[in-house]
């Protein structure tokens, strides 16, 4: 266990090196290029960003430490709070030649200029300008075909006869496909086998020859990589080169004309290879406007690599925002965001599923959940340092939702916009409890309820969810009950109740030895009698609960008898299966609602 303490004297390792004006030829024609893009630099000097509290972390490079998910290795930051980046400047020559290179690049062979948008519902409801920067509008529902086509664009023609390869399960397979298709060349897109069958075909859609490799990412690029040397094809990056990121700085370009005196642009994070173009062109044109990354807690990659100053890999991700779930960031990248931009924010799942129900209700517009994920984090940065009357940016980054997530994001939605409350309330187990705590609940509309009589039990459980108007309102419901012997806890922002819990109302079913844990397993036709071989019949399995989440993996609530004995044998066959996991018996909201 170590500490994080992210306090003003504090922040991301840098590179303590002073940054300078950069000094311009101006006879030059990228000295005339730079002056007249200078007409467009901001004046408006904007507060320091404010500091994060001391923290518990376990480290991810610690070896002591327990296997866990991802998020129990972030520090328990409140979404919406920056972590500070003290950027370094950078190299001036070479950001000069960024800045060139992105203001000449040939994207808008593919691409458009996306509109800027002025979102009216969030605007008011949190007192700001707030504008939707709309790349979910690109002909590939994604900002991706700019970094792909500029990369592409660059090869010698002699390159792209030979062809070119990429590993993808996404945006970035349809933006080299399509550029492909434009540049008249064979493109080769390596898939893992678990990727969604909407993203394969849009891939062969357009033109791409799809090969399924493997069962997760890094599998299906170091297939690529492979047949890149072996068949002389050139490998394009989905982030991590520099004509990458300069293809992607073209979304800052048009967000420079299209608005003035930004306050903050919000970034989505994955590789960083759109914040890394972003912030390339605004901190040499628009330096006063903060460049801010946003990232799952369950996919931070880049806001724990800029706190360990180096490059950091994450053990398992989160793939609810599967567009932004990457293990590890690039070099490029990281040394980027490390040079310009301003800091993270962090956004949980259920806060991605409430700015996809924001932008559904400013125009019947659906973005996928990555799509969402700069929109949450700006809208909780705003409210948890009160912003008010500034021009607010978010990157609506993409929309090739896959229909089967939205159950899940309808799910979350509310909870994450505090419009719905999930309680659980315990009550005593006799004749008329259950209408006397519905009296309770009073004028709170309740949405969904689940309750199921036991007489293993000396208390009854209520697990139900009501709408929210005035928080004020849910904490005097939830006060009244409590003091009327109806124990209630909050369990909104708890992935594993909404997902799992709620279905076993009702308790344990007093098996001796029984053990839970939540697998995260590949979508994968045969992947579940591979998991079953590991533990059984070794091992009784006493509870499976699973629902498809149009994720490329999926959790699987397992019940398990295990002997305190064998333990170390169980956690030893877990391990070594090799899939991410996490036993749900030292989780307080589990034992409040199954273990009692």
């Amino acid at each position: 266990m170590e500490f994080l303490c992210l306090a003003p004297t504090h922040s991301f390792s840098t590179n303590l090196k002073s940054t300078k004006n950069i000094s311009i030829d101006r006879t030059s024609t990228t000295g005339r290029i730079m002056k007249m893009y200078q007409n467009m630099r901001g004046s408006t000097i904007r507060p320091s960003a404010l500091p994060l509290k001391m923290t518990p972390l376990i480290s991810p490079s610690d070896s002591s430490a327990p296997v866990v998910s991802v998020p129990a290795n972030l520090p328990k930051v409140t979404p919406g709070e920056l972590i500070v980046n003290k950027p370094t400047g950078g190299d001036k020559d070479e950001l000069f030649q960024y800045l060139v290179d992105i203001l000449a690049s040939p994207v808008y062979d593919v691409a458009k200029e996306s509109p800027l948008e002025l979102a009216d519902k969030l605007s008011t409801r949190l007192g700001v300008k707030f504008y939707l920067k709309r790349e979910d509008k690109q002909r590939v529902f994604s900002f991706k075909l700019r970094g792909a086509y500029n990369m592409m664009s660059s090869l010698a023609r002699e390159e792209l006869d030979k062809g070119v390869i990429t590993a993808s399960a996404g945006n970035h397979a349809q933006g080299v496909a399509l550029a492909a298709h434009r540049l008249n060349c064979y493109a080769k897109i390596v898939m893992p086998t678990t990727t969604p069958q909407i993203k394969v075909d849009a891939v062969r859609a357009l033109g791409g020859d799809v090969a399924l490799e493997g069962t997760t990412f890094d599998e299906a690029q170091e297939f690529a990589l492979k047949e890149s040397q072996e068949k002389g094809y050139t490998f394009i990056p989905a982030y991590d080169a520099p004509e990458i990121i300069k293809g992607q700085g073209t979304v800052g370009t048009e967000i420079n004309r299209q608005l003035k005196d930004i306050y903050a642009v919000f970034v989505p994070v994955g590789g960083g290879g759109l914040i890394s173009g972003v912030a390339s062109y605004f901190k040499q044109v628009a330096p006063n406007t903060k460049i801010i990354g946003v990232e799952p807690y369950g996919a931070a990659s880049m806001t724990l690599s800029l706190h360990e100053g180096k490059i950091t890999k994450l053990e398992n991700v989160d793939t609810f925002a599967d567009g932004v779930a990457v293990a590890q960031v690039g070099k490029y990248t990281f040394a980027k965001c490390q040079e310009l931009i301003d800091g993270m924010v962090l956004v949980r799942n259920d806060g991605i599923s409430a700015a996809v129900q924001d932008v559904y209700n400013e125009g019947r517009n659906i973005l996928e959940t990555s799509g969402a994920v700069a929109i949450a984090g700006a809208a909780a940065y705003c409210e948890y340092y009160n912003i008010k009357n500034e021009n607010i940016v978010a990157i609506a980054s993409g929309a090739n939702m896959d229909f089967s997530k939205l159950h899940k994001v309808t799910e979350l939605a509310g909870l994450g916009a505090e419009t719905e409350a999930l309680l659980a309330t315990f009550m005593i187990e006799q004749p008329g409890s259950f209408k006397t705590f519905a009296q309770l609940v009073g004028s709170m509309n309740i949405t969904e309820v689940t309750y199921r009589f036991t007489s293993e039990r000396k208390h009854a459980l209520v697990l139900y969810r009501v709408d929210v108007d005035e928080k004020s309102d849910l904490e005097e419901m939830i006060k009244k009950l409590n003091s009327s012997n109806m124990n209630t806890f909050n369990f909104s922002h708890n992935e594993l109740v909404s997902e799992h819990l709620k279905h076993l109302v009702g308790g344990s079913a007093s098996i001796s030895d029984e053990i839970f844990g939540e697998f995260t397993l590949p979508e994968k036709a045969g992947t579940l009698n591979t998991f079953l071989e590991a533990f059984s019949p070794r091992w009784n399995i006493t509870l499976c609960r699973y629902r498809d989440q149009g994720d490329i993996n999926g959790n699987v609530l397992v019940g398990f008898q295990v002997p305190q004995s064998e333990m170390d044998e169980f956690k030893s066959q877990a391990d070594g299966l090799g899939y991410p996991y996490e036993l749900d018996n030292f989780n307080e909201a589990f034992n409040i609602v199954v273990a009692e």
